[in-house]
């Protein structure tokens, strides 16, 4: 049975995710808060696993060394977040502290013990990296893909979110488009976003790559490659934002409709209807006008 505690943490979780800007600062200052000191325990660091939803792949070495050298004279500066799971914890968030800690030589680290579920683990876990980590663009690119699909939302809205301009996400999320090859060298830093940008826009896999080699061996930049690409040989990958952005405004016209015969604020998010109302007598008030009757 859930207690009361979880209850709320969960409902906070949901809120968030409701929420018009996700922001994971919130969610762990909200954990932090509402959990009495006594629940803070202290986590072998060989107990802990990494969450089976982490984005990150790739950890800045010398940002992690200096993390570590900040707990070394401070410790760490706020638990992490975990999951009991059968064997030892799964980190939810906070995997960098995690690693830091080792690199410090310590030999637990102070943890939240939370029961969160798989789709709660993987939002926490993409957020924490978009808000907080200098993310590859690949990773990047890959953590929206995944938030899009576990919240339903298309890039308008995660744009909205996220505190980005619609055409930065997909701009992002096409970044998957491109080879395998391609994606390593974006990983390396060996090809910057602005240039990966122009070439996940590129239908041919075979320019792709020829062009991508340019890039790293002859350093071109990014309003070349840009020119380059504008020759009728590069053909062009559809845009598939265009009937997003079409229904988008749907929406957007009924909305805005709503709001006006309801006279309060209305969001409509991907399948669902949001009504506010401040109070019990407002709630009447519009069910009434929805002759909605018991």
């Amino acid at each position: 049975m859930e207690t009361p505690r979880r209850r709320a943490l969960g409902k906070g979780l949901e809120e968030l995710f409701g929420a018009e800007v996700l922001d994971i600062e919130t969610l762990e200052e909200q954990i932090v808060k509402e959990t009495p000191k006594e629940e803070i325990i202290d986590v072998s660091l060989d107990e802990l696993r990494s969450n089976p939803y982490q984005p990150r792949k790739v950890f800045d070495q010398k940002a992690l060394e200096e993390l570590a050298s900040s707990i070394k004279e401070h410790g760490v500066f706020q638990p992490i977040i975990v999951k009991k799971s059968i064997k030892g914890y799964e980190i939810v968030a906070g995997e960098r502290r995690v690693k830091a800690s080792k690199l410090a030589g310590l030999p637990t680290v102070p943890a939240i013990v939370r029961n969160f579920n798989d789709q709660e683990m993987m939002e926490i876990a993409l957020l924490e990296n978009l808000q907080r980590e200098d993310l590859n663009p690949i990773e990047e690119a890959i953590a929206y893909q995944k938030l899009m699909e576990a919240k339903g939302l298309n890039h308008e809205q995660l744009a909205n979110r996220i505190g980005k301009s619609r055409s930065y996400v997909t701009n992002m999320v096409g970044l998957i488009n491109l080879p395998d090859s391609v994606k390593q060298l974006v990983i390396e830093r060996k090809i910057p976003a602005t240039h990966a940008r122009t070439l996940s826009k590129i239908k041919d896999v075979k320019k792709v790559e020829e062009l991508a080699s340019r890039i790293v061996n002859e350093g071109l930049t990014s309003s070349l490659v840009e020119e380059l690409t504008q020759d009728k040989s590069f053909e062009k990958r559809n845009k598939m934002e265009r009937k997003e952005t079409e229904e988008i405004k749907t929406y957007k016209y009924i909305q805005e409709l709503l709001c006006e015969k309801l006279g309060t604020k209305v969001r409509i998010r991907g399948s669902k209807i949001e009504i506010n109302f401040a109070d019990l007598n407002d709630f009447k008030r519009i069910i009434e006008i929805l002759k909605i009757s018991e």
